[in-house]
């Protein structure tokens, strides 16, 4: 069952800001700077959809986009954005449901994974990796444990936090790195943010699943 997200609608982005500051959105603002012009863009998880107008801000047309969320309410605030001259289609639905057309050039998964127990995210990450094109792209942002003490308890807090409110499956985070790898995706770039906590990914794809 998925995490209900309608919940926090109204309060995400700002809670988000009131805890990390500007760091949750610096750390996809970089990753949007590695999309090319003219690009087949899925994003999931978009939550509230400001990404579509930082997006748009950088390619104010020419990019076919897919985007995926599965809470209505996150919808609601995203069909409302400012996407210019893009092409956009949005689904609102778990993205493991959705009947993905092949050929993406770029996947943005903005703090997704921290959502899902080891299964789940080996599932999610299957069904998105056989919708990209050989030498695609796969932006990500999530966080990390570094061996700091204030973050184990800064991650336990959230995820206490987001069960309650949400009812996220997860209780720590995946390993999501191990996932990528694994898979033959090799690290373009990497920038961290909030004292490493934040990390933002770059990873281009080499093996696409037949």
């Amino acid at each position: 069952m998925a995490a209900n997200f309608n919940n926090s609608a109204w309060f995400y982005d700002r809670l988000s800001r009131l805890v990390y500051g500007n760091s949750l959105v610096n750390a996809q603002l970089y990753l949007l700077s590695f999309i090319k012009p003219g690009s087949r863009v899925l994003i999931v998880g978009g939550g509230t959809g400001w990404i579509l107008e930082e997006l748009t801000k950088i390619h104010p047309s020419g990019l076919l986009i897919t985007y995926v969320e599965v809470a209505a309410a996150m919808m609601d605030l995203s069909e409302k954005r400012d996407i210019g001259g893009n092409e956009i289609v949005y689904i609102q639905n778990e993205i493991e449901q959705v009947n993905l057309t092949p050929g993406f050039d770029v996947v943005i998964t903005p703090f997704l994974f921290d959502n899902f127990t080891e299964q789940t995210l080996k599932t999610v990450f299957t069904h998105i990796h056989t919708s990209l094109k050989p030498e695609a792209l796969w932006l990500n942002a999530d966080f990390q444990l570094t061996g700091k003490l204030w973050q184990q308890f800064l991650l336990k807090s959230m995820f206490v936090f987001f069960r309650l409110i949400c009812g996220i499956e997860a209780g720590k985070l995946p390993e999501i790195k191990t996932c990528f790898i694994s898979n033959s995706y090799t690290v373009v770039d990497e920038r961290t943010f909030y004292s490493d906590f934040i990390v933002a990914n770059i990873y281009r794809n080499a093996i696409v699943y037949m």
